[in-house]
């Protein structure tokens, strides 16, 4: 299964509408049409700022995804919102550091015409666990989880 399968086949990618369309070598390219329930103020087409930051999120986790196969977690994600989002937009995201630990990627997104909406850094946890998974844990092990 690629990445962008795993990806597009989870359920909040499919709430909002999220389409993770290339995750490969450390890039990746998300896209989201914006709708009306996106929208952060009533009667016009505003992308909540939560909208934006949530397809960074999954750009950049989808490049970081694409370089260890499993998990990666988000550690922290800055954004730098530019310009209202009122049409659908790309995110296109690329690795900038790949470590034993951590991972860093960097996000652009733009609106269909082009315009410059926001940029954001995340940092994903790639390793360090016991199991040699990023926390130590396994997903859905309740016994494991403080």
């Amino acid at each position: 299964m690629s990445v962008a399968d795993l990806l597009n086949g989870m359920p909040f990618a499919d709430h909002m509408g999220l389409e993770v369309v290339e995750a490969a070598d450390g890039r990746a390219v998300v896209e989201l049409p914006m709708s009306d329930e996106l929208s952060s103020v009533p009667g016009r087409s505003i992308a909540h700022g939560g909208v934006t930051y949530a397809l960074a999120d999954t750009a950049a986790g989808a490049a970081v995804i694409s370089l260890h196969h499993k998990p990666t977690p988000t550690v922290d994600m800055r954004m730098d919102y530019l310009a209202p989002a009122t049409t659908d937009l790309r995110a296109e995201a690329e690795v900038v550091r790949d470590g034993a630990s951590v991972a860093s990627a960097e996000v652009r997104i733009e609106d269909v015409d082009g315009t410059h909406v926001a940029d954001a850094r995340g940092t994903f946890k790639t390793g360090g666990g016991d199991d040699g998974g990023a926390w130590g844990v396994t997903p859905g092990d309740d016994s494991l989880v403080e």
